[in-house]
């Protein structure tokens, strides 16, 4: 593209903004527009804020210099525009969709009121005004279910208890955050939070929420046990907003479709974050939204060079308990296939434990939990993919590092 097109960016999050502050400095302005009334913030911390720990401001993104607040309802390919829900209609030469995920509102019986919406009580956990929702609402002694094991519910239920609640979470499969975290280290996220005073229950499927004078009363489960209920939290995850793309015609499977310079089936509009799908695969995380946020930045700004060819990117965790922080880490494969080798190596005192799966001399995974001394190391030993050093290299630093010997 030429330094004097118009690029428009959709979507606040933290993808839009980092790609519309990189052009800038980059000297190619970009408009961005969102729909939430706050100003940009870092989603990742909302917990942080749900807990108490930071205030709205603390997670505050810097803006970039042109934003503009409003709801895109179309996109008019041929002639290049965006028309506002105002009736306003603004001009693009490149435009880029970072519209993010909406939450997993799952089919259950109660959840929503004659009008489409969430009875009073029950809360998804995805923007600032959910946040700001749920910390209005709970109160010391406040009986509250999470609905949801993964991160965010995890995330959930450990800010709802610091706050004082007595938090109930719900967990469908056998065990908490399956998809990052191997058996042993889920057992240790499970103790942490009932540590908390958090009451976990997986293998556990609700079935419906049951509500009175339009307010939430209770959750029952598959098996008829109900739960006491004074506020319910869905965090059973997210889907990516794709409303637009689809209305315009635009390629889209789970996701937006984009090929390796960010470009959807139309060259004009790209796509970055959550919503966008590459290489057949859907993050739905913060490292690689901001690193397609980087490569397009690159690319717009007349990089000719500029890729984006995908993201290995690791899943960090701190739970808060009462005597000392809890750190997690994750990455690549946490469990070992036939014929991988594994090193493991577990401190119940300092609860602490460690695993490595190497496959063909490569590290193709790994998960830390407690002290996380050699995450780093790790991390870009797997990042590489190359084969691991003959004396050991980065496993040496996991077998010596304090706390781990």
């Amino acid at each position: 593209m030429t330094s004097n097109e118009r690029v428009v960016v959709i979507g606040t999050g933290l993808a839009g903004v980092r790609l519309a502050r990189r052009l800038g400095e980059l000297g190619t302005p970009a408009l961005l527009i969102g729909e939430e009334e706050h100003r940009p913030y870092n989603r990742v911390l909302l917990a942080e804020v749900l807990a108490g720990r930071y205030s709205p401001e603390v997670i505050a993104l810097p803006a970039p210099a042109q934003v503009r607040r409003g709801r895109i309802t179309g996109i008019d390919r041929e002639g290049r525009t965006v028309a506002c829900a105002d009736g306003s209609v603004i001009a693009y030469d490149r435009l880029v969709l970072a519209t993010g995920s909406n939450p997993v509102l799952p089919p259950l019986r109660g959840l929503f009121t004659e009008n489409h919406e969430l009875p009073e009580g029950i809360h998804a956990f995805r923007t600032m005004d959910d946040c700001l929702g749920l910390s209005k609402a709970v109160r010391p002694g406040t009986k509250a279910v999470v609905i949801g094991g993964g991160l965010l519910g995890v995330s959930a239920a450990r800010a709802l208890a610091r706050r004082g609640a007595q938090v109930v979470l719900a967990q469908q499969s056998e065990r908490l955050m399956e998809r990052q975290l191997d058996p042993a280290a889920s057992q240790l996220v499970k103790r942490h939070l009932t540590d908390l005073g958090v009451e976990v229950h997986t293998e556990c499927r609700v079935r419906d929420v049951r509500c009175v004078g339009g307010a939430v009363r209770s959750v029952e489960m598959a098996d008829g046990y109900a739960l006491d209920a004074d506020l319910v939290v869905i965090a059973c995850g997210v889907h990516p907003r794709v409303g637009l793309a689809q209305t315009a015609g635009l390629e889209v499977r789970k996701g937006v479709v984009v090929d390796d310079e960010l470009r959807t089936s139309d060259p004009y509009i790209h796509a970055i974050g959550d919503c966008a799908q590459h290489d057949g695969v859907l993050y739905g995380l913060a490292t690689p939204a901001l690193e397609q946020a980087d490569a397009l930045a690159e690319l717009l700004a007349g990089d000719v060079n500029a890729r984006y060819t995908g993201t290995r990117s690791l899943t960090r965790l701190t739970l808060n308990g009462q005597d000392s922080p809890f750190d997690l880490a994750a990455f690549g494969e946490t469990e070992a296939l036939p014929g991988d080798d594994v090193v493991q190596l577990t401190d119940a005192t300092r609860g602490t434990y460690r695993k490595v799966v190497v496959r063909d001399d490569r590290l193709v995974g790994g998960v830390l939990v407690g002290e996380l001394g050699t995450v780093g190391a790790l991390a870009r030993a797997w990042e590489g993919a190359e084969p691991l050093p003959s004396d050991g290299g980065p496993l040496l630093h996991l077998l010596t590092n304090d706390g781990g010997s």
